[in-house]
């Protein structure tokens, strides 16, 4: 395996892609007590029409997330949650836009918990029962989220913001598109999307990333499938489709979903430079020690509820920010104004350089946190970055990056916000 040094964080990552095209990353940890494993596919809810073999393959909205949760089923009727359980075990799955990931977390045997991953994620199980039973289930998660304030304004802002991109639809689908999913539908998408070169497994703690990768060559197949394209529509206009949306629902106070799409390239590590910009820029412009959260939270505008992000995902990299506020359009307008006084003013140099000197801390801090570390290293894999890179970078951004990121992509008209209204008025 390739072994690279880090000596100012202390790290030695190991990684090596096998003759099937799987890329492995492990980072020992000697002495530590937990490990964790987890094994993704580059696969998630916005990867529905993709070529292969020359041929475009339409699926209905939810299949990925519906593979997910029936990939716990095992051909002898064995519960593998169960048995992973047993062994002290800490399993779970996830589907987003783009990726469906497989981990667990355990303090002893490692190398017997990691075949239970790797065999289950690459034996697909699934009879037209097990599906119609999982339609119900799924259906009821469904319904769930329609009666979640959250999901209904994230998903109402998400659909204003992009006209096109299926990221403005949900990972779990609707009633209507699971409906459709058959074993034949979920059997094509795990042989085309969960085929070892398609994957990435990270492994982090006291682990060998030699036995990994022994472990990893004899249960997987050992030959490489064929990488399809993914279709994500007609490129996205910077302005948003549309400006405002919402709904009433039960709810004690109004809701807002505030976000703004950010042009950035399609990978590598330009990719992640902007990512990281984005993330200090939002940092010091709407953080909890940011002067606009003081102010608006002092004029009962804004409350502890109020959060905000960078989501980067099947290559669509998305400003969010939201909470509560008894006056949405007042936020925008205090946005609006803050930005302008950015533009005509700049960036703050000194309370610049304190988001950037937390952000170093807490991306430190992550390094011991394995999950989260691990959750780094395969999403960087995947989308040709390399998350330790984010150290140097940090030190290399400036204030003036800083403004010129806010001004372009927080004018006015760049963003989108919904708003879930009391349904009493």
């Amino acid at each position: 395996m390739e072994r690279t040094e880090y000596p100012a964080l202390g790290e030695t990552v190991f990684s090596h892609t096998l003759g099937n095209g799987l890329r492995i990353i492990a980072v020992p940890k000697p002495g530590f007590m937990r490990s964790h494993a987890i094994f993704a596919a580059h696969y998630g809810g916005a990867d529905r029409r993709f070529r292969l073999g020359g041929e475009w393959i339409d699926t209905p909205a939810g299949v990925a997330h519906f593979l997910e949760h029936k990939m716990f089923d095992m051909p002898d009727g064995s519960n593998v949650l169960a048995e992973l359980s047993s062994r002290g075990a800490s399993p779970n799955a996830f589907t987003s836009s783009d990726v469906t990931a497989y981990h667990f977390t355990c303090t002893d045997g490692f190398s017997q918990n990691l075949e239970t991953l790797l065999t289950y994620v690459s034996t697909p199980f699934f009879t037209e029962e097990s599906v119609r039973k999982e339609q119900g289930i799924i259906s009821q998660e469904i319904r769930m989220y329609e009666n979640s304030p959250d999901a209904v304004g994230y998903y109402e802002m998400m659909g204003a913001l992009y006209a096109r991109h299926p990221v403005r639809e949900n990972v779990v689908g609707t009633v209507e598109s699971i409906a459709e999913i058959t074993p034949e539908t979920l059997y094509n998408c795990h042989k085309v999307f969960y085929n070892p070169s398609n994957m990435v497994l990270c492994c982090v703690g006291d682990v060998d990333p030699e036995a990994v990768a022994e472990t990893a060559e004899r249960i997987l197949p050992a030959d490489p499938g064929p990488i399809p394209e993914r279709d994500y529509g007609p490129a996205e206009d910077p302005l948003p489709a549309g400006s405002r949306a919402g709904r009433a629902m039960e709810v004690s106070a109004p809701l807002f979903f505030a976000g703004a799409k950010v042009c950035a390239p399609a990978s590598g590590s330009e990719r992640l430079r902007v990512r990281l910009l984005g993330e200090l820029a939002l940092d010091y412009l709407v953080g909890p020690s940011s002067a606009f959260y003081t102010e608006l939270y002092a004029r009962g505008l804004l409350d502890r509820t109020f959060g905000c992000e960078l989501d980067d995902a099947a290559g669509a990299m998305t400003v969010l920010m939201g909470g509560q506020s008894r006056d949405p359009e007042a936020v925008m307008t205090a946005l609006e104004e803050r930005i302008g006084l950015i533009a005509r003013r700049g960036v703050d140099g000194a309370a610049f350089d304190r988001c950037r000197r937390a952000r170093y801390g807490l991306q430190l801090g992550s390094l011991d946190r394995f999950s989260e570390y691990a959750g780094l290293l395969f999403r960087g894999c995947m989308r040709g970055w390399n998350p330790l890179d984010i150290f140097s970078m940090l030190g290399e951004i400036t204030p003036e990056d800083a403004a010129a990121f806010l001004c372009e992509n927080l004018r006015a008209e760049r963003t989108a916000m919904s708003v879930i209204r009391p349904e009493n008025g």
